[in-house]
């Protein structure tokens, strides 16, 4: 079982190594410049790697993408591999990041809640207290309760 600092070394390498080629190496034309490496881990026994990917543009676009990953595997692989110089060079496995789906649905619930702060600000513009403004007892004050008890 390999170390941690290990592990992270060889997933940082991974991911550059993948990155480059995807720019410049393959030609297919699946995978042009609308595919961005995102992140890469490696199992701890340095077997696996799921490289994470986004995709700029549609459905139609990141299914191609996925297909051209797909098929471009091998020779991403042994470019790893000739890259990393380790006894095994581990399989890839790419999966599509969620993370800008994430950040787009994370940025419409705070639009919302702006709107609805919004709403609540123009409600309350000309609102007034319902009792006093300051409905607290100071000290010093005379308390009415007291007089009408004697």
């Amino acid at each position: 079982m390999a170390d941690n600092a290990r592990a992270k070394r060889l997933a940082d390498l991974i991911r550059e190594v993948v990155a480059q080629k995807l720019q410049r190496g393959i030609k297919d034309p699946r995978l042009g410049s609308h595919v961005t490496i995102t992140d890469t881990r490696v199992t701890g026994d340095l077997r696996e790697a799921t490289v994470f990917y986004t995709v700029y543009g549609d459905e139609e676009e990141r299914k191609a993408a996925a297909a051209g990953l797909e098929s471009a595997k091998g020779i991403l692989r042994s470019e790893v591999g000739r890259a990393a110089g380790v006894k095994f060079t581990p399989t890839l496995t790419f999966v599509m990041d969620a993370l800008p789906d994430t950040a787009r649905t994370i940025e419409d619930l705070l639009d919302k809640a702006r709107q609805s702060d919004a709403k609540v600000r123009e409600a309350s513009a000309g609102a007034t207290y319902a009792g006093d403004a300051d409905p607290y007892r100071k000290p010093g004050e005379d308390d009415e309760t007291d007089d009408t008890a004697e």
